[in-house]
């Protein structure tokens, strides 16, 4: 009787991996309606967790458990969600995938690509990337684990605002209907909208490029230019993002949703964005080693700039905002002289890709 009622999803805890400021605020949000059970990769943390429900002084809903077990978060939850950082996503996907199966419902909250690498290829030594070679992190957790039921989380969600119960919305995508419908019905409150999207790769991408987008935005906000420019680089680079989406395999429309449009005014508009900071402080006249040395968490954009600009070599499109930045972060264009290039650059038609 006991079995029975262990594996009735009414029962069993959702799992979240990764307790950063975005992994905290979703396993609050969802320690309200459900049991949660957390994973850290330190014991300290997960003894925190346990003892002071707190993760390195986030305040945690006392219902929310850690271990630092995969195996027992993957026998005890059958929804999870991952919530790390692009950087460490591919090792903790594999430290994670022994015990994944095809009952389990994955839904990942990551903005970032992964570079797959054939043997002996250096990441620092190409310049030229196909898509097969790219990676999102939905294809990531396919590639890596017996996963199926896959899907995503993006939106404009600043993990502060969302501590603070302050109105917000966020899209999951997947091709599951179930996956998006779990996600609602786990997520969804009276502050919190969910929608769907059965897009999943173009609303990966539309999160991930509205990082690029956003490091230009503080750039402009560095050199202390006003809103007219503001405004002429968000309509600018909703295109490019429509373009590069089209091109990676996403669709234009998925760019125009929460996780496109919505994350990118939210985020060109935050001095708290890591991509914005760093846009900021290279227009302040800091480099991007000292920018990074200094930086607790690396700003996603600086990663996806030189993938998509690699990619950009073996693709034949031209996406100038990101070239351009890919020349001030590593070679040795002037930020003030990328933005008269940008200012100069022949567009003549306003949209076109509606």
């Amino acid at each position: 009787m006991g079995m029975a009622l262990k594996n009735s999803s009414k029962s069993q805890p959702i799992g979240v991996i990764g307790v950063g400021s975005f992994g905290t605020a979703i396993a609050n949000m969802l320690a309200e309606k459900n049991e949660v059970m957390v994973y850290a990769r330190k014991q300290e943390v997960v003894e925190e967790i346990n003892t002071q429900h707190s993760a390195s002084g986030k305040i945690l809903n006392p219902k929310i458990q850690a271990t630092f077990s995969p195996e027992e978060l993957c026998a005890s939850c059958g929804v999870l969600f991952f919530m790390i950082p692009s950087a460490a996503f591919l090792e903790v996907t594999r430290t994670f995938a022994p015990f994944l199966h095809p009952y389990h419902l994955v839904i990942h909250g990551t903005k970032g690509l992964a570079v797959q690498l054939a043997d002996g290829e250096e990441w620092d030594t190409l310049k030229k990337l196909r898509r097969k070679q790219i990676l999102t992190m939905s294809e990531v957790i396919v590639q890596e684990t017996l996963a199926v039921r896959v899907g995503c989380l993006a939106g404009p969600n600043i993990s502060k605002e969302l501590s603070d119960g302050q109105p917000a919305a966020t899209v999951i995508a997947s091709k599951y209907n179930e996956v998006i419908q779990e996600g609602q019905r786990l997520l969804r409150s009276e502050k919190f909208q969910v929608y769907g999207n059965s897009d999943i790769i173009g609303v990966e991408l539309s999160g991930v490029l509205k990082n690029i987008i956003a490091i230009a935005a503080g750039a402009l906000a560095g050199l202390g230019l006003g809103e007219n420019a503001k405004g002429l680089l968000i309509s600018r680079g909703i295109v490019e993002m429509a373009h590069l989406s089209k091109a990676l395999g996403g669709t234009a429309s998925s760019v125009m949703g929460l996780a496109g449009i919505g994350d990118l005014v939210t985020t060109c508009n935050s001095p708290d964005s890591r991509n914005f900071t760093v846009g900021f402080r290279l227009a302040k006249g800091e480099s991007l080693s000292q920018i990074m040395a200094s930086m607790e968490e690396v700003a996603e954009g600086v990663n996806t700039i030189r993938i998509v600009d690699a990619f950009l070599k073996t693709a034949g499109i031209r996406a100038p905002i990101t070239e351009n930045l890919h020349r001030v972060l590593f070679e040795d264009l002037s930020i003030e002289e990328a933005l008269q290039f940008l200012m100069k650059y022949p567009f003549s038609v306003d949209v076109d890709f509606v």
